[in-house]
């Protein structure tokens, strides 16, 4: 017998945590079960011919609700070469309305509901053993006979009965690796699954501290903790923080999902004193509309945020990442765009603009009709429409949404941007008149290449009132030089025969000080570093070295030295 475990992954860096957790947990029949992972964007068909050649008699999906549709593909294909094989799914996003995936997929067998270790195993003692009937395993939906059943919820084992699954690192090599600590959330936001978890269950801070220490001593590139709140107790936080301190190995990279305004004093000292990079936090804000969040059930003090932010900003040692949430109830445009200008005022390193997800059995479902919600029928069930936020204004938000992403969270253009603040009322309205200016000449269906971005931004500003093009296109040259060394010289730069001797002097004297570095050297007529330190432009003619090798952990930003002119 030969049971084999699916994910479809949304990226090839990625990894499904579940699956692996479930061959850990049955490990007594090991040899039974295989797992297969592949991505939403590998072809149909390659999926399919790789499934069928494993020969699988029993066959289960991991389904979340960015991949389910891609899942639905290849299990209704499957099914018609291997019919006499079991299908069955787990996860998110089939735990709830069982009866309606029976009626558009006939040819599953049954579904998992919730979490699966103690399921899956008993599923194994089931098909390897053939013992017991179906009907004497909880956690399960099945159908027989033409009849639904439902058995008795299933058993949710210790944390740490859970297995760590990454003893042999060889499937992970160049992924993210997952790591849970901890399991349930003690919010209630009305939007989210994990709303409907009652309790939060930890991880022994003794089997925390040997696994951090596994990923440590194995130079593990990345671990994304995917606990839902992991500073959900203060002293267990400064535990684990304090531990990661005292075992840095220069390395690896953590990553956490927080919530903002219940890091303390105590915690926000440790942080900083971390070194750069080693540590990224994730902060949900989602709104700044206090009507809102009461009626998502959120409790959240944004002054507290603003403090917190803030002060982990300071050192530069952390990237900070900030969510906002569009299409929440009682939250128009006006609202919306205030609590998007309120939360880039924190300047984080990031800020995702997420569209508000229909989540099957969260409260946001069942409030559907009450809040006007529009949303597709498809997964993600992403808002199209709300009582307060038409269609139109959806669409708006996804210009906005897209120029977010290209000129602020890919760090590229920092100094431009933070120029071109100061000539629109808020940040809003910056890439909302961004996302204008692409639809006006049809960019927004066309792909470009990072130095077509920086030529589109240049040509946005030369639209707008004001700006000194000679400063934009200088601010631009530094934003540019900071990322990458070009070997090609945009031609918005331009050659000026008066600096070119001057430059390739510099070249000669640096190349035999830096050799073998990767570096650049660069003439401004204004004040760089006065411009990196503090916005200010001022005149002044230097000439600037971009040292590759030496990068801001953070910020990827080359590290910059101004060379003596003339």
């Amino acid at each position: 017998m030969k049971a084999l475990l699916v994910a479809l992954n949304a990226k090839y860096i990625h990894t499904n945590l579940a699956v692996y957790s479930l061959k850990k947990y049955a490990s007594k029949y090991d040899e039974h079960v295989e797992v297969a992972e592949y991505t939403i964007n590998n072809q149909m068909d390659m999926i399919v011919h790789d499934i069928y050649e494993r020969k699988p008699d029993v066959l289960l999906f991991s389904c979340y609700v960015w991949n389910i549709e891609s899942v639905k593909d290849v299990a209704e294909t499957i099914c018609k070469v291997l019919p006499h094989t079991d299908i069955w799914m787990g996860g998110p996003e089939v735990s709830y309305e069982q009866e309606d995936f029976f009626e558009k997929l006939p040819w599953i067998k049954g579904i998992m509901l919730g979490e699966g270790e103690e399921t899956f195993l008993r599923l194994m003692e089931y098909y390897c053993e053939k013992k017991g009937s179906l009907n004497e395993i909880n956690g399960i939906c099945f159908r027989e006979e033409g009849e639904i059943v439902t058995g008795m919820p299933g058993e949710l084992p210790e944390m740490d009965d859970l297995p760590f699954v990454y003893d042999n690192l060889e499937p992970f090599d160049n992924k993210i690796l997952y790591y849970e600590s901890s399991r349930g959330c003690p919010f209630r936001c009305s939007y989210c699954m994990s709303s409907i978890d009652k309790t939060v269950r930890f991880r022994s801070m003794e089997r925390v501290k040997r696994e951090l220490s596994f990923f440590l001593e194995k130079e593990v590139r990345q671990v994304k903790f995917i606990d839902r709140t992991f500073n959900i107790r203060k002293e267990r936080t400064m535990e684990i923080l304090e531990f990661l301190k005292e075992h840095d190995n220069g390395i690896t990279n953590f990553h956490f999902e927080v919530a903002g305004d219940l890091i303390t004093r105590e915690e926000i000292e440790l942080l900083n004193q971390l070194r750069p990079g080693y540590v990224q936090m994730e902060i949900g804000v989602q709104t700044t509309n206090e009507e809102t969040l009461a009626e998502i059930n959120r409790k959240m003090d944004f002054n507290r945020i603003i403090e917190v932010v803030e002060q982990l900003k300071k050192p530069n040692n952390i990237h900070l990442h900030l969510d906002l949430i569009a299409g929440l109830p009682k939250e128009n445009l006006t609202s919306f765009i205030h609590s998007f200008n309120e939360v880039y005022r924190l300047k984080p390193h990031e800020l995702q603009l997420g569209f508000l997800k229909v989540l099957k059995g969260s409260k946001m479902h069942q409030n559907a009709l009450e809040y006007g919600l529009i949303y597709g029928d498809k997964a993600p069930y992403e808002v199209l429409e709300t009582k307060w936020l038409s269609f139109e204004e959806i669409i708006r938000l996804k210009g906005v949404e897209e120029m977010l992403e290209v000129y602020y969270n890919s760090g590229l253009f920092p100094h431009t941007i933070a120029y071109l603040e100061s000539f629109f009322s808020g940040a809003f309205e910056l890439y909302d008149s961004l996302a204008d200016y692409y639809k006006k000449h049809h960019l927004m269906e066309q792909k470009h290449t990072r130095i077509t971005r920086y030529e589109i931004l240049l040509h946005f500003m030369e639209e707008i009132d004001g700006i000194a093009l000679d400063e934009a296109k200088q601010i631009l040259l530094l934003d540019l030089y900071l990322r990458e060394n070009l070997k090609t010289r945009p031609e918005f730069a331009g050659e000026n025969e008066k600096y070119k001797e001057a430059t390739q002097k510099f070249y000669r004297e640096y190349s035999v000080l830096m050799k073998g570095k990767n570096f650049h050297v660069e003439p401004f007529g204004i004040d760089v570093l006065q411009l990196m330190k503090d916005g200010r432009i001022c005149r002044k003619k230097c000439m600037i070295l971009f040292d590759y090798e030496e990068r801001h952990a953070v910020s990827r930003m080359a590290e910059v030295k101004e060379c003596v002119w003339e």
